[in-house]
């Protein structure tokens, strides 16, 4: 904890000079001609890059290596989500550093799967630590200038005897929720769109949204594309300054 309170709070030191969002222009009307933007990503494995393969085939995919397709060529997507990372791990490896560093516009927010009980030190309570992780990474990117979005972590494709979702995320969902309203933070509400989406199509109308049978957790191109519209349907109504940079049809209107 004290690791990653000093890297937050050097962030907030060197970049709050001058960049306070709280006083930055929100126009109510997208622009018709809208200045170029950066958007930055972070998250783990479910919303990481991968490499594709010699035929190029995708097999396994995140959400935020797809997202760019959605916008405009005004908007430049850096993804630096990575396999494993929590929320705090994130942190530690000076990952979050880096992201910020970019000077992003806006910054989308993801963690969750490896918070969850069981993974070691990378652990953290969705009642406690999990949510004062949260609140750094929104009030640091404000810091920094850049405009924070939260998305609650997806489900997994984890189905019970009945047919129906099981997730052991709802708290991370439900604490990211209350963070959000608490910073008065823009969210996502992934998990909930998620859990609608596979209780709808089933396990077997579902199952080519994964990356390979037996993993419940990650992604096939297919299924990152499908997560990333379930993302727009909401994006632009949680944050309508960048309604100006979607591709028309993109976000559901």
């Amino acid at each position: 904890m004290k690791i990653a309170n000093q890297v937050f709070c050097l962030l907030a030191v060197g970049l709050l000079p001058g960049l306070a969002w709280a006083e930055q222009a929100k126009p109510s009307e997208p622009p018709e001609n809208p200045p170029p933007i950066r958007i930055v990503v972070v998250g783990d494995s479910t919303v990481a890059s991968y490499g594709r393969k010699a035929d190029g085939r995708l097999p396994i995919a995140g959400w935020g290596q797809l997202l760019g397709e959605a916008f405009c060529d005004a908007v430049s997507v850096s993804n630096h989500a990575a396999g494993g990372r929590s929320s705090s791990s994130f942190v530690w490896e000076g990952r979050w550093a880096k992201a910020i560093a970019e000077k992003p516009d806006y910054v989308l927010i993801q963690f969750g799967h490896n918070d969850c009980p069981g993974k070691g030190i990378r652990y953290n309570d969705p009642a406690t630590t999990y949510r004062d992780y949260l609140r750094r990474y929104v009030r640091y990117s404000r810091a920094a200038g850049a405009k924070p979005v939260l998305v609650t972590p997806m489900a997994r494709r984890t189905f019970d005897d009945r047919g129906k979702i099981t997730t052991s995320l709802a708290p991370y969902a439900e604490a990211m929720r209350a963070v959000a309203e608490e910073e008065e933070c823009p969210v996502i509400d992934l998990h909930a769109a998620s859990v609608e989406l596979f209780n709808r199509l089933g396990d077997e109308g579902s199952a080519d949204l994964s990356n390979k049978p037996g993993d419940r957790t990650h992604f096939s191109e297919k299924g990152a594309r499908t997560l990333v519209g379930l993302i727009m349907e909401q994006l632009t109504e949680v944050e309508p300054t960048l309604r100006g940079y979607v591709k028309n049809g993109v976000d559901g209107d």
